[in-house]
């Protein structure tokens, strides 16, 4: 049987992105998204952050990732976007409150969206952004001797090249380190991720649109890591199976998840049901290209897909025709426990406004 969810308006802002975390330190779960945040629990007050440059129907803000910046006690965000060209970072203003100051952490080219991952293993996360024209270059929060954040990071070239677009981590070889995922291929870790060399696996080509992020999980058990990967801006969603040939070397199979719909561009692995598993998360970017990708006017999803064993069975979060409303996922969604159920909710932001998807239960 499915889980129920119970859908709740929260804004008609259009802010592709959207982030949890406890702003006000209040021991509540607040939502971030573009220009404002949302006072939990039930997300009616808004708060202004500041001006998001606009452009078209897009806002430079790809993502919305929380940490501790500046060490003062408070979580502040990571963002960027495709115009602004930067990485960047806005101070949460404390107990003071009003306006969230921005600074630029780097030049960086266009970002597809930025992703958190502790790519040295010492237990904090870094900062990656998808850059489908400049290099991988992994940012990492400099502490003080207390481990409280600076505000200065350092910058770590992984590959030299233009990355793509679509990027995903996760261990690949059974190194027990963490690798990087590519559209044309993975980057294989060395010991020491900062100073050793990355070696390019040209294994496969995942589509010029892969997903961000591209998901890194042992689907079938088999003690392999395997790849999700959506297509951003066609049609497709699948998962590329890990295996040996006879002589032991590397193959991947690919086999389709849902080639029916276009746009899925968000990945989460999460147990969603609570059944102990995790179940593949996501749903349809709306308007990803403003009308012009393949599968823009057909109909609208949320879904999780669980595994059977055999393959994934897909299960309805929310579906709308298009005329009707749409229900998407944007570019950069959440999943959090907002009411401390023990249930997982789904916070989505779009181009149709910014809702959460209560999470009610078998």
């Amino acid at each position: 049987m499915p889980v129920k969810f119970r859908k709740v308006w929260i804004s008609d802002e259009t802010f592709e992105s959207a982030g949890v975390f406890d702003v006000n330190n209040d021991g509540v779960l607040d939502i971030v998204s573009g220009a404002f945040w949302y006072e939990g629990p039930d997300f009616r007050k808004k708060h202004e952050i500041g001006a998001v440059q606009a452009a078209g129907e897009y806002f430079d803000d790809f993502s919305t990732i929380p940490l501790d910046i500046d060490g003062d006690g408070y979580l502040d965000y990571f963002t960027g976007g495709w115009w602004g060209n930067s990485l960047r970072w806005r101070k949460n203003p404390g107990a003071a409150g009003g306006a969230w100051p921005e600074t630029i952490i780097a030049e960086t080219g266009n970002i597809e969206s930025t992703r958190a991952w502790d790519v040295d293993g010492d237990g904090m996360v870094e900062i990656v952004p998808n850059t489908p024209g400049a290099q991988l270059v992994v940012y990492k929060l400099k502490v003080d001797a207390a481990g409280k954040g600076t505000g200065e990071f350092d910058k770590h070239v992984i590959y030299n090249e233009a990355q793509g677009h679509g990027l995903g981590f996760g261990d690949i070889s059974g190194s027990g380190r963490g690798d990087f995922v590519l559209n044309k291929g993975w980057l294989e870790a060395p010991a020491d991720p900062f100073t050793g060399t990355w070696t390019l696996h040209p294994d496969f080509e995942l589509g010029w649109d892969a997903s961000v992020p591209i998901l890194v999980e042992d689907v079938n058990g088999d003690g392999l890591n395997d790849i999700i990967v959506g297509r951003g801006h066609n049609y497709g969603l699948d998962w590329y199976e890990q295996g040996r040939d006879a002589a032991g070397n590397r193959t991947w199979t690919r086999h389709p998840i849902d080639p029916f719909y276009s746009q899925y561009h968000d990945l989460q692995w999460a147990d969603i049901d609570g059944d102990g598993k995790p179940e593949l998360v996501t749903g349809k970017r709306h308007r990803a290209h403003c009308g012009n990708d393949p599968g823009e006017w057909d109909d609208m999803n949320i879904v999780y897909f669980k595994w059977n064993g055999e393959s994934f069975t897909k299960c309805i979060i929310d579906f709308a025709r298009i005329e009707q409303g749409p229900s998407g996922v944007g570019i950069f969604f959440q999943l959090a426990d907002l009411r401390h159920t023990g249930r997982l909710d789904l916070i989505a932001p779009g181009k149709d406004g910014l809702y959460v998807y209560y999470n009610e239960g078998m």
